[in-house]
C-alpha cells in the first residue's frame, strides 16, 4: 500500500474546534464580555476566567448571571456581539505550532475545516485576520445552519452529511468533554487538545490526548506507518 493510499485509507477530512484548540481566544472574549457588563450597569455572578470559553454565548452569559439579572440576557448579548464583532476579535492569538500543523495536514492532501459554538461572523472575521482562509475548505457554527441547531452534537451530525466523500475515519478536534462526546456520536475519531480551556474527565472514554499540536502529524504518520506494512 503507498503512501497515498494509505492516506485515503484513514480520513479525507480534519476537523478543529475554534476556541481553545487552534486559537487563544480567552483575552478577547472575557475583555468583551467585561465590556458588555459595564455598558449594562451591572456585575458578573462569578469572576471571569477561561472556563467560560467553549459553550454558546448565550449558555456563558447566563452563568454569569443571578436569577434576578436574567432580565438583562438580550442586553448584554447585543452589547457583546457589538464590542466583539467591532474590535475585540482582533486579541485573538494563535497557539504555537498551529500555523505549521495546518500547513503540514494541507501538504498531506487532507481537507481544513472549523466546527464552533462561535457564532460564524466573528468566526470568518477571525480567520479572516488571522490569514486562514485558504487553509479550511469549510466554517461551520451553530448558527451557520437554518434552522439554528442546539449544540455541537447535532452540528457535526449535520456536518458529518455536508462533507464530500464522509466516512467514520474523519478526526474531530477540540479541548472540551462537550466536544469528544459529539464527535464519537456521529462517528469523528477524536484528538483531545489538551493545551486548551476545557479538562477532560469522562469515565470510559478512550480518546486520544495531543499535547500538542504537532502530536496530530505524529499520530497519523504512526498510522501510515501500520498501514503500510499491511
Amino acid at each position: 500500500m503507498c503512501c497515498r493510499d494509505a492516506y485515503e485509507f484513514i480520513t479525507k477530512h480534519v476537523v478543529f474546534d475554534l476556541d481553545g484548540t487552534l486559537v487563544d481566544s480567552a483575552p478577547s472574549i472575557l475583555a468583551s464580555i467585561l465590556a458588555a457588563f459595564n455598558e449594562v450597569g451591572i456585575e458578573p455572578s462569578r469572576s471571569l476566567t477561561s472556563d467560560i470559553i467553549g459553550p454558546s454565548l448565550k449558555v456563558a452569559m447566563v452563568s454569569l448571571l443571578t436569577e434576578a439579572s436574567l432580565d438583562k440576557l438580550p442586553m448584554l448579548t447585543e452589547a457583546f456581539k457589538r464590542h466583539y464583532d467591532d474590535s475585540g476579535y482582533r486579541n485573538t492569538r494563535v497557539y504555537e505550532g498551529v500555523p505549521e500543523m495546518l500547513k503540514e495536514l494541507r501538504e498531506m492532501g487532507f481537507s481544513l475545516y472549523i466546527a464552533t459554538n462561535k457564532r460564524i461572523l466573528p468566526t470568518r472575521k477571525i480567520v479572516d485576520f488571522i490569514g486562514w482562509t485558504d487553509l479550511f475548505d469549510g466554517l461551520y457554527s451553530l448558527d451557520y445552519f437554518e434552522p439554528v441547531v442546539e449544540n455541537k452534537t447535532a452540528m457535526l451530525q449535520r456536518l458529518f452529511h455536508e462533507l464530500p466523500e464522509s466516512s467514520l475515519k474523519n478526526i474531530y478536534v477540540g479541548d472540551r468533554a462537550e466536544d469528544g462526546i459529539a464527535a464519537t456520536e456521529n462517528g469523528f475519531r477524536f484528538f483531545w487538545a489538551s493545551w486548551g480551556y476545557g479538562s477532560f474527565e469522562i469515565e470510559g472514554r478512550n480518546y486520544a490526548s495531543i499535547e500538542s499540536p504537532e502530536k496530530i502529524i505524529k499520530i497519523i504518520n504512526q498510522d501510515l506507518i501500520g498501514l503500510s506494512a499491511l
